[in-house]
């Protein structure tokens, strides 16, 4: 049975980066592709993106359901995605932009009481 996780993020974006960037390189990461047909293959997800104060800090949501097993992978992967994806030549989106970032922190989260209606939809069985 697939629990619904939450995995949080803080990154140092570029002036005039898309937001959305870091999400699409999760969704590379766990899918192959962001533009795939449902269902994710590895982990149905859902990645929220906001940028704070702070106007080079984007704080960075995921919510992924998964297999308790499988749980630390899917972390792992996030992780690696945010945290290469956008040095060096940065991450080119659908639209043909490159978007560079740096991770600056990242870890586990619980699944907020607002969440909770979302994280169901996200762990249904396919």
């Amino acid at each position: 049975m697939r629990h619904t996780f939450a995995h949080d993020a803080v990154v140092a974006m570029e002036a005039g980066g898309d937001i959305r960037a870091p999400g699409g390189a999760v969704t590379v990461a766990l899918c192959g592709t962001w533009q795939h047909e449902p269902p994710c293959p590895l982990a149905a997800h859902h990645t929220t993106a906001e940028r704070t104060a702070q106007s080079d800090e984007v704080r960075l949501r995921v919510l992924f359901a998964a297999e308790p097993a499988a749980e630390a992978r899917i972390r792992r992967q996030i992780e690696t995605a945010l945290s290469s994806s956008g040095l060096g030549a940065g991450f080119q989106g659908p639209d043909g932009l490159r978007t560079r970032w740096q991770l600056r922190e990242a870890g586990p989260s619980s699944v907020r009481a607002e969440e909770a209606d979302h994280a169901a939809r996200l762990s249904r069985p396919d």
